[in-house]
């Protein structure tokens, strides 16, 4: 018998915890938000643009539309807290401080990237940053996530590790038998999963038995939430929730971001798969940044203060694109350095 074919729903559904009103930021709150989402959605911007030039090779997964979701777990985390994630990985970076210039530079591989340009997209990390890098494998970065939440544990200090992932990677098993782990030994992690209803090019309602990913550690006695990932408020509130179970030695927790990319998958990926009209819609009804500009001009801050934020991002974004540029490629002798023999 032929499987029913399901349909992409026009928008995701939503438990009552995405539905109801976040808590308020302050002034510098929202105006922190909104120069950190700014700056994300800049850089992303003008990395396709140098993508487009052939300036950049290889894979290059873009992070627009989804600035609300790192950002605003990373107002809710502390010095010495720790990320890792996939490949889509550029707005994980720059949102925990890595500098946009070894940034850009390690997407053109050039010599003062992060990986000194033997990473490129997918690869670069950060021990000052606490960064553990982007992964190309995945899932990955859950399991290893899963242990540096281990490490955390067995140090006895009271750090959170916080394990980033799509909606089609929470179908790997290695996920499963980290959820396990982590729960019987009460690990201090945090799994988000950045649901951008797409894996791939697949909706998650052809590829997943279990569309509520925030159940997805009910079977390990988990707790989750669903969260409206287009708002950097509710992102913040659930990240406070979820940051002071793990550093109570509650164990694990799980945070389904409902979040959206307005670009395809990967650079060269035509996302025919959805209508142009569907993502249309999003931006203009969802959008994280304008959410915030909107509020911060309902609070009477002025235009012009705003439109000074988005220079002052936008000359640091062309000035990492001049620095990748300019830079000179690694020497050839790097082929044989940080390798394992």
């Amino acid at each position: 018998m032929a499987a029913t074919k399901k349909s992409a729903p026009a928008e995701q559904a939503s438990s009552n915890d995405a539905k109801s009103s976040p808590p308020a930021f302050n002034r510098d709150q929202e105006m922190r938000a909104l120069r950190d989402m700014l700056l994300i959605r800049r850089f992303e911007e003008k990395a396709g643009q140098l993508y487009g030039m052939g300036a950049i090779g290889g894979f290059c997964h873009l992070y627009i539309g989804q600035e609300a979701v790192v950002v605003g777990m990373q107002m809710a985390l502390k010095y010495g807290d720790q990320i890792i994630t996939g490949y889509r990985d550029h707005g994980h970076m720059l949102a925990c401080g890595m500098d946009a210039n070894g940034v850009m530079a390690e997407l053109t591989g050039r010599r003062g990237g992060y990986s000194k340009g033997k990473g490129g997209s997918m690869h670069m990390f950060s021990r000052e940053k606490h960064f553990y890098g982007g992964h190309g494998i995945v899932g990955a970065q859950v399991s290893l996530g899963t242990g540096l939440a281990f490490a955390n544990r067995y140090r006895e200090n009271d750090n959170v590790s916080v394990a980033y992932f799509g909606d089609g990677a929470s179908n790997q098993g290695q996920v499963y038998e980290s959820f396990n782990m982590a729960e019987l030994w009460k690990l201090p992690v945090i799994y988000v999963i950045e649901n951008n209803r797409y894996a791939m090019g697949t909706s998650v309602v052809r590829s997943s038995a279990q569309t509520d990913f925030s159940k997805r550690g009910v079977s390990f006695n988990i707790p989750g939430e669903q969260v409206d990932g287009m708002d950097v408020r509710a992102v913040k509130a659930a990240a406070d929730k979820a940051v002071a179970h793990c550093r109570a030695g509650k164990g694990p927790y799980i945070l389904e971001m409902q979040t959206y990319r307005y670009r395809g998958h990967s650079m060269s990926d035509p996302a025919k798969y959805r209508t142009r009209e569907e993502v249309e819609k999003i931006r203009h009804d969802q959008d994280p940044i304008e959410q915030v500009r909107n509020r911060l001009l309902e609070a009477k801050v002025s235009e012009q203060d705003l439109k000074a934020i988005d220079a002052e991002v936008r000359e640091i974004v062309n000035a990492s694109a001049d620095f990748a540029q300019n830079d000179p490629e690694p020497d050839a002798s790097e082929l044989y350095t940080d390798i394992y023999r």
